[in-house]
């Protein structure tokens, strides 16, 4: 039994070392030297080369080291063998500080701020309170439900959006193709956590835009998007930023990364730009936690937050 670690894009060396001083007796295999398939049982991934898996005769299980799983189910020759996504409460808690962080900066004007101090002005200006603020979160997996229910403690007024209406805590619930209109009609700030599927692919366009709320204390609709870069069309967010359908962009995706330099966003006024890190977790939880899910199937238990192919989540 090995686990076979396959790594594009991010430093494959590193994690083959996490995991051969995390994994005890368990044998490593780098997926960029020859190996014997049959012996592989298991693979931590993250967008390996499309075919791989497909050779791997007995492979029981298949972990993807980032929270999207988009690119691994784009893979026409993936396996039957169950993909397990990761569900870490590090990564689930600096998501939470992204999304926190932001709207905060949007509620108290951190912009204006900025720009004040860099005029030398001292600027006494108006900050509506947190339950002046409508926040709609559209995904309400493990990463929305937690940002909602911090959000609402804070006192924002928050309601979370998803295909089968998830229930938070002092957090409104809309779902569906019915739900979505009444909970844009209602949102200030938008932040979007949701998975890339077929459904969902291009959902941030000018259409959307143009339902959210325009009677909010913030002046205008706020975009958050940490979710992924194909969710968004990019001409339509910078088309409604520039016609004053959005108020402002946080990005934190894009459908090319690294973003081009040539890329408008990067000048924009009314964008904030940050390069995929809003849920930059700590590899060493992503290692462990991927261990333990072994561990878990080794004893005969069932594997955790497996991904359902038909959703693409």
């Amino acid at each position: 039994m090995s686990l076979l670690v396959a790594i594009n894009g991010w430093s494959p060396d590193e994690w083959i070392a996490r995991f051969r001083r995390e994994g005890g007796p368990l044998p490593i295999v780098d997926a960029r030297a020859p190996f014997d398939p049959a012996s592989i049982r298991y693979a931590a991934v993250w967008k390996p080369t499309p075919g791989l898996l497909a050779g791997l005769p007995n492979l029981a299980a298949i972990f993807n080291l980032g929270a999207g799983v988009d690119a691994l189910l784009g893979d026409r020759t993936l396996p039957s063998a169950p993909v397990v996504r990761v569900v870490d409460p590090d990564l689930t808690g600096r998501m939470t500080e992204y999304v926190v962080l932001h709207c905060l900066d949007r509620l108290r004007r951190g912009d204006r701020h900025r720009a004040a101090q860099a005029r030398r002005e001292w600027l006494a200006d108006y900050q509506p309170a947190a339950a002046d603020v409508r926040v709609g979160v559209m995904g309400m997996g493990v990463l929305g439900r937690d940002a909602s229910a911090v959000l609402a403690r804070l006192g924002f007024r928050v309601a979370g959006w998803s295909r089968r209406g998830e229930v938070v805590p002092g957090v409104e619930t809309f779902a569906g193709a019915e739900g979505l209109k009444p909970f844009l009609a209602r949102t200030d700030i938008l932040v979007i956590l949701l998975p890339l599927t077929p459904d969902t692919r291009g959902i941030l366009n000018r259409g959307l835009f143009a339902g959210l709320a325009r009677d909010g204390a913030l002046g205008g609709p706020i975009l958050i998007n940490a979710g992924r870069g194909g969710l968004q069309v990019e001409a339509d967010i910078l088309a409604a930023l520039d016609d004053g359908t959005l108020d402002h962009a946080v990005l934190d995706v894009f459908e090319t990364e690294p973003l081009p330099a040539a890329s408008p966003f990067w000048t924009h006024p009314k964008v904030t730009i940050t390069p995929h890190n809003a849920a930059d977790s700590d590899p060493q939880h992503i290692c462990r936690y991927t261990l333990e899910q072994i561990a878990r199937a080794e004893r005969g238990l069932p594997l955790e937050n497996v991904v359902d192919r038909t959703t693409g989540y």
